[in-house]
């Protein structure tokens, strides 16, 4: 079996933002798309579109503003977009828990065989015969899984030959052959969310409470976005703990 370490997040799509052309507002677009678009939007609810207030008359202390008086509504406004491999279906499963995101996630009834890799957690990962150890178990659950996959599909054939199509007889063939693979099968997801579902999301999952993965995870994501709007997620600090894994924290987030 293949491992996936570390995974491969790639940000995919995330929102643009253009002033209104038809209309003299005399707002000045001076930060990034996603940035500019929290604060037109706020703007917008009271016309304050020449920035009157020397205390929010940047972006960036705009932004803040909002996050200490929560009115964190206006980061439903942009979005993001990621395509993630080498995620474990257990890691998955902890992301999915986040129902405002929106997931599509690779079928497993579709993906051959010779594809079913496995993501070894970094606590097995970094000791040689653990990880040994726990590869061979793998091992053991895949060719359970082809043994497994073989016979149910000989068997459907014979039962259902003339009644049920080859490419469904393999679909619940898979289906029900999977059942055996571990939660560290690899699994590859498209997910999109609202800045502040994923800001939600990086503060449970990005404390030291969380799944190593799935905190690697919430920190990796939290790195990209900073790259698109660095002041919805500026706020976030990034420290090192003892045994080399990070963790981030906000002021303005609770791991509730």
């Amino acid at each position: 079996m293949a491992v996936y370490k570390p995974f491969e997040l790639f940000l995919i799509g995330h929102t643009s933002f253009s002033l209104p052309e038809s209309i003299d507002l005399g707002f000045v677009k001076d930060s990034s798309d996603a940035d500019s678009l929290i604060e037109f939007a706020g703007r917008a609810c009271y016309e304050t579109w020449d920035r009157p207030n020397p205390h929010t008359a940047s972006n960036e202390s705009y932004i803040r503003h909002i996050m200490e008086v929560g009115h964190t509504a206006l980061l439903e406004h942009p979005t993001a977009t990621f395509y993630i491999r080498g995620l474990s279906q257990g890691c998955a499963h902890e992301f999915m828990r986040h129902r405002h995101l929106s997931f599509s996630q690779l079928s497993q009834r579709f993906t051959p065989n010779e594809d079913i890799d496995v993501v070894i957690p970094a606590e097995i990962a970094d000791d040689q015969e653990l990880a040994a150890l726990f590869l061979e178990a793998c091992d053991v659950a895949r060719e359970t899984f082809s043994e497994l996959l073989n016979s149910i599909e000989k068997k459907t054939s014979e039962d259902t030959a003339g009644r049920v199509n080859a490419l469904l007889r393999r679909k619940q063939a898979r289906q029900a052959a999977k059942a055996i693979l571990p939660s560290a099968a690899e699994t590859r997801v498209v997910v999109t969310g609202n800045f502040r579902t994923w800001r939600h999301f990086i503060g449970m999952r990005a404390s030291e409470n969380a799944d190593r993965e799935v905190r690697q995870l919430a920190i990796a994501v939290l790195e990209q976005l900073r790259s698109v709007s660095p002041h919805a997620f500026g706020d976030f600090s990034v420290t090192t703990l003892s045994d080399g894994s990070r963790v981030a924290t906000s002021p303005f987030v609770s791991e509730s």
